[in-house]
């Protein structure tokens, strides 16, 4: 189907909610086993974005509290924590938060119910054994490296790693939810409870006269996110159970962890590559500075946040249409996501370079100097909506290994250019690190979905198609 000026239009007629329904119809019907009605596809989309749009709101705000009940140092001290959580949370799902959305839709697809009731306990299962075997590790490695280590991190460090399997199970929970258009329960608990709760917890140990430290933050993290996972938990096992007759679980475990294994490297080097950075400055910095170029990236995130949520809902139909052989929707769905994921990100971009440093002083006035990474951040964080959710388009096509690789080459790159250009330029050198390597990476994956499934990603390039090929045109 060829782009042109006025098919773009179309997407955008309506306003924002008619062009999220336009975006959830395709394919919609594959991931229930039946037809769906199109005004219940467009209340899906408007949920998630809606969601995300309030859990990037509370996220931010419950930062600007923390970072001012907490201080800059212990901010900083809370922000590295928080972020090898988030990191080995991803990792340790063993691939199956990802997974879901490939194995739910082909097992409804087939009505293989004995299979989907096997994979359901089994993925869950695993994300929770692996996700506590690398919490008990990192916890020893903590305690035997704790004379190498600044003080301040070290108890932080080992309480936020008792949060870790429930991390991990709740990642996989939000992706089954997912898988059956439940947008609200694979949403909300993580990002609108668990802010909320860890936040509540915060503030009441301040009104009870707590210490409000690091290692206070991270208990409230733990006792959160262990609520957190056991509410959703009970919720999707009543909505599974109204779904899904009893009967008996067909396991195929090998299967399973060929297709899942390749995603972990997918999911986490994406937070590796999203968040790296954090851990990198506190090789060579300061808390306090570490503080700043935290609270930086979590200002951004207002803006990254549009390409996580159209990831996150476009995934599992990418799967739909594969299991339904419609090579023409994949092609043409992709596309619409892919202009639903640069657009508000360049218009949302724009905004926040427009209120950023009113947003930092709000954090406190040592952090009005993050404003320069905010510039420099942007530019990768704009590289990867201009290709949309590309990655998740070659995970669920059968191509996650190729994804994998384009990752790992990402870290590694991310990683010798923090390596160089942190001590050469502080934290400014983070920040250019990190939006080089995403240039990378949004480049190799659109260059691999083009060769392996012709399909265009890149936003930019049917624009220069419909233009070039004008008769005026030169």
């Amino acid at each position: 189907m060829r782009f042109t000026a006025i098919s773009w239009t179309k997407h955008f007629r309506g306003g924002w909610p008619t062009a999220l329904r336009r975006l959830a119809e395709p394919a919609s019907g594959l991931l229930r086993g039946s037809a769906m009605d199109k005004g219940a596809a467009g209340r899906m989309a408007v949920t998630t974005f809606a969601i995300r749009v309030g859990g990037a709101g509370l996220a931010y705000l419950s930062q600007i509290v923390l970072a001012r009940l907490l201080g800059a140092h212990d901010y900083g001290i809370y922000s590295v924590a928080w972020t090898f959580l988030i990191i080995l949370g991803a990792m340790m799902c063993g691939g199956f938060s990802s997974s879901v959305s490939r194995f739910i839709p082909q097992y409804l697809q087939k009505n293989d119910l004995d299979g989907l009731r096997g994979f359901l306990r089994v993925s869950r299962q695993v994300a929770v054994v692996l996700a506590t075997l690398a919490a008990v590790v990192g916890i020893a490695l903590v305690f035997l490296l704790r004379t190498e280590i600044d003080s301040g991190y070290v108890q932080p460090l080992i309480v936020v790693l008792i949060a870790l399997p429930f991390f991990s199970f709740g990642q996989v929970q939000d992706g089954i939810a997912r898988s059956f258009d439940w947008p609200s329960l694979a949403m909300a608990p993580t990002y609108i409870w668990r802010p909320l709760v860890i936040l509540s917890l915060i503030v009441l140990a301040a009104f009870a006269g707590w210490q409000t430290d690091a290692l206070t933050a991270t208990l409230a993290v733990v006792l959160a996110t262990l609520l957190v996972a056991l509410y959703q938990h009970f919720h999707l096992h009543t909505r599974l159970a109204e779904k899904i007759p009893s009967g008996p679980r067909r396991t195929e475990l090998k299967y399973w962890l060929a297709v899942s294994m390749p995603m972990v490297l997918v999911e986490g080097t994406l937070q590796l590559i999203t968040s790296a950075d954090v851990i990198m400055v506190s090789f060579f910095h300061d808390p306090d500075e570490v503080a700043v170029y935290f609270a930086a990236s979590k200002t951004l995130a207002l803006v990254h946040f549009v390409y996580f949520a159209v990831r996150a809902a476009s995934a599992h139909r990418f799967s739909g249409y594969l299991q339904n052989d419609d090579r023409e929707g994949l092609a043409t769905y992709m596309r619409q996501a892919t202009q639903w994921t640069f657009w508000p990100s360049v218009a949302a971009g724009a905004g926040l370079l427009l209120v950023a440093p009113l947003l930092l002083r709000m954090f406190g006035s040592e952090f009005a100097s993050g404003y320069p990474l905010i510039a420099l951040l942007m530019i990768g964080v704009l590289a990867r909506a201009s290709i949309g959710p590309a990655d998740a388009l070659l995970t669920m096509t059968g191509h996650q290994k190729s994804c994998a690789a384009i990752y790992s080459a990402t870290f590694l790159l991310n990683i010798v250019l923090n390596l160089i250009l942190i001590p050469l330029l502080g934290l400014a050198g983070a920040a250019i690190a990190t939006s080089c390597a995403i240039l990378f990476e949004a480049t190799t994956l659109a260059l691999t979905a083009k060769r392996k499934l012709d399909i265009t990603t890149f936003v930019l390039l049917p624009l220069i198609s419909t233009i070039r090929d004008r008769p005026d045109a030169p």
